[in-house]
């Protein structure tokens, strides 16, 4: 029997997102998309890439779809998922001077 909490069912959804930002419509737009991901969990990994914890594919499929609601006219958003494994071994480098890097925000689940 699998086992409920594997580093290989929980997911990782990353969304990267390149929105124009030249007129005050983008922005407004852009700001609006930002909000969005926000409000679903999203926490901020890297500019234009936001990450979100999820128990299992099942999850991640949801907030897939919920990102795919509200997706902007213009620009691109690509959505990745990646096993907890995986996203464990990713490597971080910080230029000369490191800034602490923001923790995702806690994830409750309700059973």
């Amino acid at each position: 029997m699998m086992d409920k909490i594997s580093e290989y069912r929980v997911m990782w959804v990353l969304v990267f997102f390149d929105l124009p930002t030249e007129t005050k419509a983008d922005k407004q737009r852009y700001v609006k998309f930002r909000k969005n991901l926000l409000l679903d969990g999203f926490t901020l990994f890297q500019f234009s890439i936001y990450i979100r914890h999820c128990a299992s594919m099942e999850n991640a499929e949801v907030h897939i779809k919920r990102v795919n609601s509200f997706l902007p006219e213009y620009g691109n958003v690509a959505i990745m998922c990646v096993t907890d494994k995986q996203f464990a071994t990713i490597k971080i480098f910080y230029g000369r001077k490191p800034l602490p890097p923001d923790s995702p925000g806690m994830q409750l689940e309700l059973f």
